[in-house]
């Protein structure tokens, strides 16, 4: 199943000091000198902020760990996979978005978590000053707090702008993560099993090149 993060509704409050980061980037853009137009520029700071606070950085008004809500249904005994929620997130490193698809996926002890919520999960961890490789940990993290399933596993797939517009200017490269935990892990039959479900281009439990 695949499934597009809904549309936000009124913003929520970030607690960010918005005073203060229109003044960062008005001094970031005096840096520039001459090099551009100040009568341009007259609105970016207030526009720039707002897009970080409202918009890219949205996801710390959901508290440092943002929780699921078990349903009251008796679990299956079945894996739960949820493929190609949409995220955009910003690199820690360069403040730059990188955007792509995650794939996560659990095998439930006895709890089960909606498939909307689980797309919220993800924007909401996403949507912050992140790396890649630990935004899959805090995904599945969350996921372990909220139902102790027996294993859980999340795929990302993105593309970094960091990666695509600067460096090494690879404009059709994206990063791939993968984290299994559980049984996922310890288990090989499993941990292929769950492998070739998160990504469609496997096969034998391998990723294609």
């Amino acid at each position: 199943m695949s499934v597009k993060a809904s549309s936000r509704g009124p913003a929520r409050r970030t607690g960010f000091n918005r005073t203060k980061m229109e003044q960062g980037i008005r001094l970031f853009l005096e840096g520039l000198g001459d090099a551009v137009s100040s009568r341009d520029l007259r609105e970016t700071p207030k526009l720039v902020a707002r897009a970080f606070d409202e918009e890219l950085l949205s996801g710390y008004a959901s508290g440092t760990m943002p929780g699921l809500s078990p349903l009251a249904e008796a679990p299956p005994d079945a894996m739960v996979v949820v493929r190609g929620i949409r995220f955009v997130s910003v690199c820690r490193h360069h403040l730059l978005p990188f955007q792509g698809t995650a794939s996560v996926a659990y095998l439930p002890a006895r709890k089960l978590a909606g498939f909307s919520s689980m797309a919220r999960l993800v924007e909401a961890l996403a949507r912050r000053l992140q790396i890649q490789e630990e935004l899959s940990e805090q995904i599945l993290d969350a996921l372990e707090k909220a139902l102790a399933p027996r294993g859980c596993a999340c795929l990302l797939e993105a593309a970094h702008q960091c990666m695509t517009c600067r460096g090494a200017n690879q404009r059709s490269s994206r990063v791939a993560t993968l984290r299994l935990r559980g049984i996922f892990e310890k288990n090989g039959a499993r941990r292929r099993e769950v492998v070739a479900l998160l990504h469609p281009s496997v096969n034998g439990g391998r990723m294609s090149r």
